[in-house]
């Protein structure tokens, strides 16, 4: 149904056509009586017909006009002229968020202020009962300013299959339906139990959302089938390329919350939009945090950092991420690795976070090569190590221990090494190597196991080539964990020596000694352990032993970078944390400051 300009629906004077799809058309209109702009849609007349489609909607619009949040579109009206139904919203001048993708110019700060916004908007959205079931680039409007709108709560279930109605979206929906057994939503951000027509809860928005922060980062859709079909028989057994396929240094943390948004096994996924909001405002707070210490640091440290990187000042957490359109890929991929490089100069200056120290990282050296084959091992993947301990309180060395060689083994320029974003959904279960390998796309997979028994240690380690499903090495060592720094150390020789590797010039970093206090060590990684469980309790027992650490070792560089992340954590509210950011920063920028005094060389920081 057109309408020309000049109709009156009720109140509203139409002023233009604005946009047609699925949904019906959208008018700019304006409201007579309070003289304010808006945006009419006019609903299909086959929706119109069918009252008990109408009826659900109705009722759907009337639940999302109830939120009231600002970042989710405003309902002002559900009315009809004659056989006519309209909704009357507000007008959003700006685009939507498929129009910033394509023009592939969004910087990192607005990705994730776009993300934090939408994640809101279904924290306030799945709190009052009500699931989106359509999150995609076409539903989210950003406005000149930044300010982000979250479209179309409940419309997306109303859609009817392909064809029956004119949609210019066809090509990209599925059939759409409330049914039992049927398949909702748009098929590239489908979740899994969407693309099997099971039922859904507010789990389902958090992946789409996370396939929307996969694209505006990438690029790419995460799952790019030629067809609905095709597309929803990837989502359901392929796993998504990392984001580092198409931007190289992307910040862990990031490949992290996008790699748990798109877990197909919902019960591993977030659980909440809320906790998907906290570790977006956390990543967003520690970039910015990075940012700020940086304008404090030494003017020759930011020279040196320049000198080595031959690109200038480095970017801050402001830096662009280029988007790769299809008709621009090998121009936008190279401006999206340009920036991501320079977030990581700039964190090797500033260096405020904590490396895990080495359970044999040192022996594997700048390449793997596996035994009697001309062809290197370019890529590895460590696997979070097995706790098979029966002593309480031991997983902080499992989870250490994997952290430490994953550390060790970035640095080193020609590996590509899965990060522990990708690697830590394996944790806790019984994998094969080779489909970890599949998954992850590396050459190479280690795989580790632990047990503690009073004060003995046992740590296994084997490392197999997926290429040709080949043990490469294995080894046990049985050792006291008051030896525990020493035995890692020899483990690096032993590696070394195994494997023939060639260090050359990376050694001296490699084989480094922050700590020469196996008990300040283990201090530390207790302080990550709890760190990383992100609640107040936690932190707390984090700040004990990120201090106990220091009293161990008062040079011991690595615990005040503990102690500055958890200060920086328990500043934020959002986060879990109770301290007045008044208080806490400072203490957070003074730990940070004090690590880089003990030691400037501190590589990238950890960012949980």
């Amino acid at each position: 149904m057109t309408i020309t300009v000049g109709t009156r629906l009720g109140r509203y004077e139409i002023r233009s056509k604005i946009g047609e799809g699925g949904m019906g058309e959208v008018y700019l209109a304006l409201d007579t009586e309070l003289g304010r702009t808006v945006a009419i849609k006019i609903l299909p007349e086959a929706f119109v017909s069918d009252q008990q489609r109408l009826q659900r909607f109705i009722q759907e619009a009337k639940a999302a006009s109830a939120l009231n949040h600002p970042h989710i579109l405003t309902i002002y009206e559900i009315g009809s002229v004659g056989a006519s139904r309209f909704i009357a919203t507000e007008f959003i001048d700006g685009d939507t968020l498929r129009q910033r993708i394509r023009d592939g110019s969004l910087l990192l700060n607005e990705i994730l202020d776009i993300a934090i916004q939408a994640a809101g908007a279904l924290v306030a959205a799945h709190e009052a009962g009500i699931i989106h079931r359509d999150i995609k680039p076409e539903n989210i409007m950003v406005r000149r300013d930044g300010y982000m709108k979250l479209l179309d709560f409940g419309l997306a279930k109303l859609t009817g299959p392909p064809g029956s109605i004119t949609d210019t979206e066809a090509p990209t929906k599925a059939m759409v339906n409330t049914g039992a057994g049927t398949v909702m939503g748009t098929a590239y951000y489908m979740s899994p139990e969407q693309a099997k027509g099971s039922n859904v809860d507010a789990r389902t928005d958090l992946w789409s959302l996370g396939a929307v922060l996969y694209e505006m980062v990438t690029g790419h859709v995460p799952f790019a089938g030629e067809t609905p079909t095709e597309t929803i028989s990837l989502i359901l057994q392929r796993e998504p390329a990392p984001l580092s396929r198409y931007v190289n240094e992307v910040p862990s943390e990031l490949e992290r919350i996008v790699s748990k948004t798109l877990t197909k096994n919902r019960e591993e996924r977030y659980q909440s939009a809320r906790d998907l909001l906290i570790d977006l405002r956390n990543l967003k707070r520690k970039l910015e945090v990075d940012a700020e210490i940086d304008r404090t640091v030494p003017s020759e440290f930011r020279a040196a950092t320049s000198t080595n990187a031959g690109q200038g000042p480095p970017p801050t957490a402001s830096g662009a991420v280029a988007g790769m359109a299809s008709t621009h890929a090998s121009h936008a991929a190279s401006s999206a690795e340009y920036i991501f490089s320079g977030i990581k100069q700039h964190k090797l200056t500033v260096a405020i976070a904590v490396l895990m120290l080495v359970v044999g990282g040192a022996g594997l050296g700048l390449y793997l090569h596996a035994p009697n084959t001309e062809v290197p091992i370019e890529s590895i993947a460590v696997l979070p190590f097995q706790n098979r301990s029966t002593e309480p309180d031991s997983e902080y060395l499992s989870d250490g221990l994997a952290e430490s060689l994953i550390y060790r083994l970035s640095q080193l320029p020609n590996l590509k090494v899965s990060p522990t974003s990708s690697v830590f959904r394996y944790k806790g279960k019984e994998v094969d190597p080779i489909k970890v390998g599949q998954e992850l796309g590396v050459s190479a997979v280690l795989a580790g196991r632990i047990v503690q028994r009073g004060d003995n240690l046992t740590i296994s380690a084997e490392l197999v080539d997926v290429r040709y499903n080949k043990l490469l090495w294995g080894e046990q060592y049985d050792r006291k964990m008051s030896d525990l720094l020493a035995t890692q150390r020899e483990i690096a020789r032993e590696i070394v020596d195994k494997l023939k590797l060639s260090v050359s010039g990376q050694e001296k970093g490699l084989a480094k000694h922050y700590t020469e206090s196996n008990e300040a060590y283990q201090f530390y990684l207790k302080g990550r352990f709890y760190w990383n469980k992100r609640t107040e309790e936690a932190f707390q027992k984090a700040l004990e032993y990120f201090q106990q650490a220091i009293e161990s070792d008062p040079n011991f560089a690595l615990a005040y970078s503990g102690l500055a992340d958890t200060y920086n954590l328990l500043g934020a509210p959002d986060a879990g944390g109770s301290m007045a950011p008044n208080q806490a920063m400072p203490n957070a920028k003074a730990a940070a400051l004090k690590a880089m005094e003990i030691d400037e060389t501190l590589a990238e920081p950890h960012v949980s």
